[in-house]
């Protein structure tokens, strides 16, 4: 797993869309690094190596370390491009992180015992699927996990209902209430309402 997140990185000089194709049909992927107050600097990587760790899901919110020509670099992923159709990474964006300073990213989120509430009945209804996070990068987590076991029907959990691990922080909740987003819904099963409605309506026609 750990190898998967280092990668070997050069410095490339020939920039432009002609050079950047050059480099896909040379199985090599174009990137750039840029952030914490140091000027870009334009790279390539070996496609396999970037298509390999990519299919890990902690990829796109690991601390990931860039051989920069023999200097190690850590730093986050913040864009992927590829091909419309074809299976074919075809640009990268990484940005680079300081130990010492908060990092702002999204991490995926794991619904625990989904099964569970569904057997009350419940349609669950997941709103998003991954939550806008801020921490240090120690603190970085793959993902968020939110246990549904206790869900009941028609009940909604929202971002402050979530358990964030030590450290971290919500985005949308630093901006107040009104950002408190719906996570996931156990809605009722469809037809229920419509069924209850009619009983209500018999005794009337009676």
């Amino acid at each position: 797993m750990t190898d998967l997140f280092t990668l070997e990185a050069e410095v490339r000089t020939d920039l432009g869309k002609g050079a950047s194709r050059r480099l896909r049909h040379a199985n090599k992927v174009p990137a750039i690094l840029y952030g914490e107050g140091q000027d870009p600097v334009s790279l390539t990587l070996e496609h396999k190596n970037v298509y390999r760790a990519q299919q890990e899901e902690a990829f796109y919110s690991h601390v990931l370390t860039l051989n920069v020509d023999g200097k190690a670099v850590e730093c986050l992923i913040k864009d992927m491009q590829r091909h419309p159709f074809k299976d074919v990474i075809m640009h990268l964006d990484f940005i680079r992180i300081d130990a010492k300073h908060v990092v702002h990213t999204n991490v995926p989120v794991h619904f625990l015992n989904e099964d569970v509430a569904a057997k009350t009945g419940a349609n669950i209804a997941h709103h998003i699927n991954e939550i806008a996070i801020s921490c240090l990068p120690k603190d970085l987590p793959e993902y968020i996990e939110i246990d549904l076991a206790a869900l009941e029907v028609g009940q909604t959990l929202h971002l402050s209902d979530v358990v964030f691990p030590k450290g971290v922080t919500s985005d949308e909740l630093e901006k107040g209430e009104n950002h408190d987003q719906a996570v996931v819904s156990a809605n009722a099963p469809k037809g229920k309402a419509s069924d209850e409605e009619e009983a209500e309506e018999e005794p009337a026609a009676e």
